[in-house]
């Protein structure tokens, strides 16, 4: 449903696409973002990787209240995966503060609107003044009912699905000892030990800059996805940018494996 009239999401359409296609019922309940291309936009301006880093915040802005304003109920953002930790330590540094910053600088914000701000990965990985920032944005606005802003961070979706192997072996393991039966394993009782045990799967995962990979993003709970590869980079990502993609979206049939 939407949270705000479409001319006003879409004040001002490049010619030959209308904001008025989009079928309302049919938005996403579940939006994925790769972002890529931070580091292609900063070379082709011959800044550094950082730069192109700090010119993506702005996207992230604006994808963040579209897909709100929208109706989207979901929107997880892959900002930091655990082998982003292979990069270049004046990068990472500058990531690191990028995040506890900007979290720090736009939660009040997003509290006004109603997002509730939640991350998914190994948070107890990153460095105190970041971590803090996360946990700041859960505080703040956990009770909200708008749509849920996830934040990807330090997050890899293969050492998520061994996270939650071993939480139902140990689970298992421990109903035995207490004399009970363990668990039967079903998808179902599975997917209750992901990190995204209480978000739907998501309905759509887009990848900016023209790549088609996945990245070791949502695993599990991508298989029945669609994926949307987007040319721009992502600073050069917009509202119009994700319109386009959404009613890409909608010229699907999604069929989960049926005829």
């Amino acid at each position: 449903m939407l949270r705000k009239p479409l001319d006003y999401i879409f004040p001002s359409p490049p010619e030959g696409l209308n904001p008025e296609s989009l079928v309302v019922e049919a938005v996403p309940r579940h939006v994925a973002v790769i972002m890529d291309g931070n580091g292609r936009w900063a070379k082709k301006r011959a800044l550094n990787r950082l730069n192109g880093h700090k010119a993506g915040i702005e996207a992230v802005r604006e994808t963040i209240r579209c897909a709100n304003d929208v109706g989207v109920d979901y929107l997880t953002i892959y900002s930091f995966s655990s082998e982003n930790w292979k990069r270049p330590l004046e990068e990472v540094s500058g990531l690191m503060n990028l995040f506890a910053t900007t979290m720090l600088a736009e939660v009040d914000g997003l509290h006004e609107e109603g997002v509730r701000v939640m991350t998914i990965g190994h948070t107890e990985g990153l460095p105190d003044k970041t971590r803090a920032a996360f946990q700041e944005a859960w505080d703040k606005t956990k009770d909200n009912a708008g749509m849920t802003l996830v934040i990807a961070v330090n997050y890899g979706g293969r050492t998520e699905i061994v996270d939650a192997a071993r939480a139902l072996v140990e689970r298992s393991v421990a109903a035995v000892r207490a004399g009970g039966e363990p668990p039967e394993v079903t998808e179902r009782e599975f997917e209750r030990f992901l990190y995204t045990s209480r978000i739907p799967d998501p309905d759509v995962i887009l990848r900016t800059s023209g790549e088609m990979r996945v990245s070791n993003f949502l695993l599990w709970q991508g298989a029945y996805s669609e994926f949307v590869s987007v040319d721009a980079l992502w600073p050069d990502f917009d509202r119009y940018e994700l319109l386009r993609a959404l009613l890409e979206f909608q010229r699907r049939d999604r069929r989960f494996g049926a005829v």
